[in-house]
């Protein structure tokens, strides 16, 4: 009995089984040219997108990263117009942006940024710096340390607070220094001295080896005696 109740068992299986592939025959017979549509439309994107990046995008990026090398060296040079503007036969970071976007490397927006700051040209230089989106943790912090600059150019003291603050949050080494030491001035030129303390004792607690952290003395002791 249980090999006869077994079978029927193995026999319900069977036609449930049947059913299903018979189910899924009818389906392709019917939609069959649909999915094969579906199909070589989807192969040709795929097809489409490896062609786009290896036919123009690739040779872009490196046309791109070769235009910066001139740039690059005037920018080293500190000759800041010469790498923003370039000189006619050489593009600048200006036009390589303009023509290229950020195929020549996040950098570029920090180079031109930084080249705009160096001219007095605040605003530009802002607009540039927050286009910089690097995955490097200190060019990113040199990013948000020369916003600030930008900001503290336009008399933006919170603004350039913020930057400052991000920066040494960022950057969590030796460059921290250079950026906490900004925040405090910049935290006494709103006021906020107390605050500007906080800046200078950090620096000298846990940056002693730096640049700054040879003469945060002076700093410190400038705000505790005026108290």
């Amino acid at each position: 009995m249980a090999k006869e109740k077994m079978t029927e068992q193995e026999m319900e299986q069977q036609a449930k089984v049947g059913q299903s592939i018979s189910a899924v025959e009818k389906f392709f017979n019917e939609n069959g040219k649909a999915i094969w549509i579906c199909v070589a439309v989807i192969a040709l994107i795929i097809l489409g997108a490896l062609a786009y990046n290896k036919f123009y995008v690739q040779p872009r990026h490196a046309e791109a990263l070769e235009q910066m090398f001139p740039a690059e060296a005037s920018f080293r040079a500190q000759q800041y117009e010469l790498a923003l503007k370039g000189d006619g036969n050489t593009l600048g970071f200006e036009q390589i942006i303009s023509e290229y976007g950020n195929k020549a490397g996040a950098a570029v927006y920090l180079y031109a940024g930084e080249c705009e700051l160096q001219l007095g040209n605040f605003e530009n230089a802002i607009n540039y710096l927050k286009k910089y989106d690097g995955s490097d943790a200190i060019l990113a912090a040199r990013a948000l340390s020369c916003e600030g600059d930008a900001y503290v150019g336009l008399e933006k003291y919170n603004e350039a607070l913020a930057c400052f603050e991000k920066a040494a949050a960022k950057a969590d080494n030796v460059y921290a220094a250079a950026y906490l030491k900004k925040a405090g001035i910049v935290c006494e030129e709103l006021g906020d001295k107390a605050k500007a303390l906080t800046f200078y004792q950090t620096i000298k607690d846990q940056y002693p080896q730096s640049m700054e952290g040879y003469d945060i003395d002076k700093y410190i002791s400038r705000i505790q005696n005026a108290e």
